[in-house]
């Protein structure tokens, strides 16, 4: 069985500065997954190469394994601190441990907690205005965080 420690050192070797790990595993069957993530946006040519990388480290002789190296998609709720991080100033969607929803912008983060600014219209004195809240959520109470997708 091929270890994931041996998997993430493999793919360490490889990260650019700008390149940051979101996921490595390894299944049943030496089933091999890793998803990679960059501050500045991911190009198929960096799987590949980090594919071809870790292909290259192993013997199909000795060990028969599958490998898919992806980013993450832009539907998939956030796993590490550095995907907040690069996503500081964009829209959002939490949802909380209780199923709640909330839809903002993410204002900051940290191992611990994020802040999000949300925006409603509401009127004072006939006149229609926005209100904005911050709300700071610790990752306990977080079941998922990704980015909202907007076509405008």
């Amino acid at each position: 069985m091929i270890s994931k420690v041996v998997v993430q050192r493999m793919v360490d070797e490889k990260l650019s500065d700008t390149m940051f790990v979101v996921d490595v595993s390894v299944g049943p069957g030496n089933a091999i997954s890793i998803i990679i993530d960059s501050d500045e946006g991911l190009s198929i040519d960096k799987c590949i190469e980090m594919s071809r990388h870790i292909e290259h480290q192993f013997d199909r002789e000795a060990e028969d394994f599958s490998l898919e190296v992806s980013s993450p998609g832009l539907t998939q709720p956030f796993k590490v601190l550095r995907q907040y991080l690069k996503n500081l100033g964009k829209e959002v969607e939490v949802v909380t441990a209780k199923g709640d929803k909330l839809i903002g912008v993410l204002k900051s983060a940290t191992e611990e907690n994020f802040v999000v600014e949300t925006s409603s219209n509401i009127k004072v004195d006939g006149k229609k205005t926005v209100e904005l809240k911050t709300v700071e959520f610790s990752l306990q109470e977080i079941k998922t965080v990704k980015t909202v997708i907007t076509f405008k």
